[in-house]
């Protein structure tokens, strides 16, 4: 791990997206309408997303564990094909929340695959990206 123990405690916030493509209008519909067969993917998406979040340094080795302070995923349709997923996180620490907002934007994506896969296991995860991460050295980044 990279040493921050002399770094200065700051807020930092990170925003990252997932876009999910579903190919049938019947997959796409389902997720819409709460209709799937292990329901609502949005509720269990959203929940998910946060879960992962609180376990980031579990999953990548050299992240940093972080107190966060805030992670907030939501969703909204780019089209009648493209789901795009937003996860936030802040925290206030020596080091910043970004891959806790890509991990959290990432496993909310698949949870939604997970949802809807009976229907359309063609559907696509095509981007998982940092959007934006305020605080630290580096300072403030926006795609």
């Amino acid at each position: 791990m990279v040493d921050v123990s002399g770094k200065a405690v700051t807020a930092r916030t990170a925003r990252a997206e997932a876009r999910v493509r579903f190919p049938s209008v019947a997959a796409a519909g389902a997720l819409r309408d709460a209709t799937l067969a292990k329901g609502d993917a949005f509720v269990t998406a959203q929940i998910a997303g946060i879960m992962a979040a609180k376990q980031a340094a579990s999953l990548i080795p050299l992240a940093h564990p972080l107190p966060l302070g805030r992670v907030d995923v939501t969703f909204a349709w780019i089209d009648d094909e493209v789901l795009r997923i937003e996860a936030s996180a802040s925290t206030n620490a020596a080091t910043g929340v970004e891959m806790e907002a890509m991990v959290a934007a990432s496993v909310a994506a698949l949870t939604v695959y997970d949802m809807a896969k009976a229907i359309d296991k063609g559907i696509v995860i095509e981007s998982i990206r940092l959007l934006e991460k305020t605080g630290g050295k580096s300072g403030h980044y926006q795609a």
